[in-house]
């Protein structure tokens, strides 16, 4: 049986849907409805039948609509005559032979024999509840009324079905009329707002219809991975976290809030950025090894994609003040950068040793107009800076939002950040396509602190079970030398900076002081998400020396012309430790240029 999806909207949430592969996506062009469809469909598989829904509209508008938006289908769902479905069935100006869908509403009894007429005109029809609405009303009609279906015509159900249906359409399936049912229509009982998609629940249902047991990697809806994520936070923060989080997912629906993230994505930071064949590279480790080149986005590391993102939502949030933390310092750019942008407040929290190590960032943030201000207390590292951001938020609630840098924190910043970093995988599936002929690497691989360079990098591939994922993590001076930070490995569950998640700790719950040599990685956790890749094995951890990372560095330098960040380094480092097929294709996120690392190569090797 198959699926259609009605009453898109987004244009993300339409790409997200479309990953799942439903076999149609029904677009309203009934003006009177929330889900009214007014802009753009973006490039979908193929294999996707695209579906107009009209009500009484003039024939001479759908076939304008057909034509403008390439569309394979026609519903129906008003009071269309036998007459009307004839003229759109025989029409010549359609750009190809169009299928027509009439929609019937029932509630408790229905007369069949008003199908008789509709039966030369119509390849499906469609059974729908009579409400107050043409569709969209939430709730089921008595399915037992289709036991008396007389046709032989196939039929779509559709009315009110949601996740709880699941075992009901097993066994309505099992009824003599049911054999003509072809697909089931959902929609607004997969939404989290009229036309915006819950993708999660959504493939919950898909996965239960087809009777497959598969996990599911994104946030549910209570926040969480798994069993990791939640918002764990003082009550003063409350009124912040939560009004982003009933906020978040609505504002970046908006066509205007997505038309200007695109612009200043394209014209700001230069995106797309290149996927590049690491020709050298590869002949040396005998694999196709390829180079997603967030280096070369405008501040030198993908982190510019999440500031972009969140500064645009800050703002539509009524914010005026800024806060972040930083660790290599790339973030704390990126921030102090779209404050520049946007002519808003910047302070930037940076461990003490951080600042001393990252010294040229720093001196970037103070060129932007940034305050940088130094974290003395515990390690002096990312995890105190993050510290210090989270005690200003809470003594600046009402005009402060803060930019945390990472796939980390409270519900929903793991989400929100995940998704503006997303760009990375959507634009690799199409850029490997050009190349390779196909959107699914072998394998992804990211470096991992927080986390969101990697969660962008594998966000589109996290349900394609062919799609190896690979998460690098800084083993320091040794996984067992006690300076280290090696979550996936040392870590225990627990609570960081608001969120539950893989954590280094001691017995008795105190965080433990990681080490790295990358400013970037020297934290004691890992964001949610990765902790639940970890945890269901869904990704292989890998741990690098600083040593390992280094030498991979200078080694990408030399072959490529490349210098990597010491973070990137780490990812590139698994080349001399694991084996891949000739034929392999591997996407390494280059999550950042080495510029803010010559310093700490110049003293590592005595060049």
């Amino acid at each position: 049986m198959k699926l259609k999806v009605c009453g898109m909207k987004y244009h993300d949430n339409i790409k997200q849907v479309a990953a799942l592969r439903p076999d149609y996506l029904g677009f309203i062009f009934f003006e009177d409805t929330p889900r009214h469809f007014d802009t753009k469909i973006p490039e979908i598989s193929e294999d996707i039948n695209k579906v107009g829904v009209f009500v009484n509209e003039d024939v001479n508008k759908i076939i304008e609509k057909v034509n403008e938006f390439k569309l394979d289908s026609i519903q129906l769902h008003g009071e269309e005559s036998p007459y009307y479905c004839s003229i759109l069935k025989s029409a010549s100006r359609f750009h190809k032979a169009i299928e027509v869908i009439k929609v019937f509403s029932i509630k408790d009894k229905f007369n069949f024999e008003v199908l008789e007429a509709y039966e030369d005109v119509c390849d499906y029809f469609l059974f729908d509840t009579k409400g107050k609405l043409p569709g969209g009303n939430g709730y089921r009609f008595n399915w037992s009324v289709l036991n008396e279906y007389p046709s032989t015509k196939p039929f779509f159900l559709s009315g009110g079905i949601g996740l709880d249906h699941v075992e009901d359409i097993k066994l309505f399936k099992k009824n003599i009329a049911s054999k003509y049912c072809c697909a089931i229509d959902v929609n607004s009982k997969f939404e989290t707002e009229p036309g915006l998609k819950n993708v999660s629940i959504l493939r919950e249902f898909i996965n239960k219809l087809n009777n497959k047991k598969t996990m599911n990697y994104n946030v549910d809806e209570k926040g969480y991975y798994g069993e990791f994520g939640g918002a764990f936070i003082p009550e003063m923060l409350y009124p912040n976290v939560e009004e982003l989080r009933q906020n978040y997912l609505k504002i970046m629906a908006e066509p205007d809030f997505q038309k200007e993230f695109d612009q200043l994505l394209k014209d700001y930071v230069g995106r797309p950025s290149p996927l590049y064949y690491a020709k050298r590279l590869s002949d040396k480790y005998n694999t196709k090894i390829y180079l997603k080149r967030e280096d070369l986005n405008h501040t030198g590391a993908h982190k510019i994609n999440n500031t972009i993102g969140q500064i645009l939502m800050a703002k539509r949030l009524g914010k005026t003040r800024i806060i972040a933390e930083t660790g290599a310092g790339q973030h704390g750019v990126a921030t102090a950068t779209v404050c520049a942008l946007m002519g808003l407040e910047c302070i930037v929290y940076m461990g003490e040793i951080d600042i001393a190590r990252q010294a040229p960032n720093v001196a970037r943030m103070k060129m932007l107009g940034a305050k940088v201000v130094p974290a003395l207390s515990g390690s002096r590292t990312l995890k105190d800076a993050t510290n210090e951001a989270i005690r200003d938020w809470i003594n600046n609630p009402v005009n402060t939002h803060y930019i945390i840098g990472s796939a980390i924190g409270p519900h929903p910043y793991p989400d929100m950040v995940t998704r503006f970093q997303a760009i990375i995988s959507e634009e690799i599936k199409w850029q490997l396509k050009e190349q390779e002929g196909r959107e699914n690497p072998d394998y992804v691989v990211a470096c991992i602190g927080g986390g969101s360079n990697a969660a962008g990098t594998y966000y589109h591939y996290l349900h394609e079970p062919d799609v190896g994922i690979i998460a690098v993590e800084a083993a320091g001076l040794g996984v067992d030398s006690g300076e280290s930070a090696a979550t996936s490995v040392l870590g225990k569950e627990g609570i960081i900076h608001g969120c539950k998640t893989l954590l280094m700790q001691t017995n008795d719950g105190q965080i433990t002081e990681p080490y790295s040599i990358s400013a970037g990685l020297d934290y004691p956790g890992v964001g949610p998400m990765h902790a639940h890749l970890s945890k269901t094995g869904r990704a292989e951890f890998m741990s690098i020396t600083d040593s390992d990372a280094m030498e991979a560095g200078l080694e990408l330098s030399k072959l490529e012309g490349i210098i990597p960040a010491i973070e990137t380094s780490h990812a590139l480092a698994i080349f001399g430790q694991r084996e891949f097929k000739k034929d392999d294709v591997v996407v390494v996120s280059l999550s950042g240029r080495g510029d803010k690392d010559l310093e700490n190569y110049i003293e590592y090797f005595k060049i």
